[in-house]
């Protein structure tokens, strides 16, 4: 009788997808968020390097904007992504929704690739480490992982009210218990599938897909992130960025 292998000893692929199909209206007219430059490089160019160093992922995806996907792919092409490092990377169009472009770039992954990544185009600085600590978590039995960090500050649950308008505390969590989470999140091929396909039969839309296994009954995990895989939401963000990327050229790391 054959002795069963553990997750850990079989040989797994990963596939990456990227959403970048949203316009990013906090950071100020102009371009689509992912198209944004960081020293030069659009921020999405960055987070296809990122993802591509790490020697488990064989395929990025690309989700962009059904009006895009041509000048995306001519983009990648001009900086050579295609190709980066030996990996395969494709660029499809998006829909209306994150869920849906995930749900879309989910669809072009091969059936032999056993672990998926979702990662932010917005997190361009996201270390290599962080992203193979995700793949060997998936590879180690988990179904679904996320990298995320301690908070630094005192976090309130407070009662919403209308903007500029006081909020009354609710409550006060004990931050120790807290973490935020950041990109790539990792996936049993499997199990991201079929939640996806479950929140589209019963019209569940969400911006996290964790958030998607955990509604459904699944086990969610944390690793260590990073402090430097931020997302470039505003323009402090990206004037962070620029300061960690120079840094990062000056020391021959990136």
């Amino acid at each position: 009788m054959a002795i069963p292998t553990s997750p850990k000893e079989q040989n797994l692929n990963a596939a990456a997808v990227v959403p970048a199909a949203g316009r990013g209206e906090r950071l100020g007219p102009g371009a689509p968020k992912a198209l944004r430059e960081l020293g030069g490089v659009p921020l999405l160019v960055h987070a296809v390097r990122a993802l591509a160093r790490s020697r488990a992922v064989t395929l990025v995806v690309v989700v962009a904007p059904v009006d895009g996907v041509l000048q995306v792919r001519s983009l990648l092409d001009d900086h050579g992504v295609a190709g980066l490092e030996g990996k395969d990377v494709r660029v499809v169009a998006g829909g209306a929704t994150r869920q849906e472009s995930v749900r879309l770039g989910l669809d072009v992954v091969p059936d032999d690739i056993d672990v998926v990544l979702v990662h932010d185009a917005a997190r361009p600085l996201v270390p290599v480490d962080v992203v193979d600590a995700v793949v060997r978590a998936v590879e180690d039995g988990a179904e679904a992982v996320v990298p995320a960090v301690p908070l630094a500050d005192t976090v309130k649950q407070v009662e919403p009210a209308a903007p500029g308008r006081p909020e009354p505390v609710v409550a006060t969590p004990d931050r120790a218990t807290l973490r935020a989470v950041q990109t790539p999140q990792g996936f049993r091929r499997e199990v991201l599938q079929r939640v996806h396909d479950k929140a589209l039969s019963d019209g569940v839309d969400a911006t996290d897909d964790a958030g998607l296994v955990e509604q459904f009954g699944g086990r969610v995990v944390v690793v260590p992130g990073h402090e430097e895989a931020f997302k470039v939401t505003r323009p402090l963000d990206l004037l962070l960025a620029e300061a960690v990327l120079a840094r990062r050229r000056a020391n021959d790391e990136f």
